[in-house]
């Protein structure tokens, strides 16, 4: 007999080092998320997949499931709490959709689509972070970076290289590139490494891309967030 986890009611089957995320996504239950991709570790930056487990807030991405869990995913208060966090992401950087090529693709703006988001809410900071267009084929623009880490992972995890880290703290936190310049022209990076296409935003961008697809036809135009992620993700 298997064992299970409850979310909103429903039972979840799950196998023994499996995360609440794993659980959900194999079950078809969709958690908000940011940082989250299931082929790399899971690292609880975003915060937005936070439950409750059994009365408690959890990051679902890093807490393992446990049977008998009573886990809450949708209510009134984690919504707001999501959708707030959200609004945080987008005023502290400069997110702004309709002139970023990313527009339609981007996981952030779909994020926000999802939970119905409909201003910032906060002021914002209009944060001054300089671009690292240096590198033939891929640029970076430190304003629509989130944090994620999910670059730094997948560097480390896939490409088997060390080409960004994440340096500083609270609003002094900045992505940073591993070379003795610190652009990206001279890291060790290629067009083809995943680290330069697993950007959730417009951080990471490869060059003469950018309107390739027209807008309108991009993959969060005709599909909600949660459909594309669990199609992706539930393997």
């Amino acid at each position: 007999m298997s064992k299970t986890i409850t979310i909103d009611g429903q039972e979840i089957p799950f196998q023994d080092g499996q995360t609440i995320m794993d659980a959900a996504i194999e079950a078809n239950v969709y958690i908000p998320h940011l940082c989250h991709n299931p082929d790399y570790t899971p690292h609880g930056s975003c915060k937005l997949c936070t439950v409750k487990v059994n009365g408690r807030n959890c990051s679902a991405c890093t807490f393992p499931a446990s049977e008998g869990q009573d886990i809450i995913n949708k209510s009134n208060d984690l919504e707001k709490d999501r959708k707030r966090i959200t609004q945080m992401l987008f005023v502290e950087g400069n997110h702004f959709c309709p002139s970023c090529e990313k527009t339609g693709n981007c996981q952030l703006q779909a994020v926000a689509y999802h939970l119905d988001m409909h201003d910032n809410h906060f002021p914002h900071f209009f944060a001054k972070r300089e671009m690292d267009a240096s590198h033939p084929d891929i640029l970076i623009d430190h304003d629509r970076c989130i944090f994620c880490n999910l670059c730094v992972r997948a560097s480390r995890e896939k490409d088997g290289k060390d080409v960004f880290a994440i340096s500083g703290r609270g609003i002094n936190k900045r992505l940073i590139v591993n070379s003795k310049s610190g652009q990206l022209k001279d890291s060790n990076i290629e067009l083809n490494d995943c680290a330069a296409h697993i950007c959730p935003t417009g951080a990471i961008l490869i060059k003469r891309t950018g309107y390739q697809v027209p807008i309108g036809q991009r993959i969060y135009d005709h599909q909600h967030i949660d459909e594309v992620a669990l199609a992706k993700e539930h393997k």
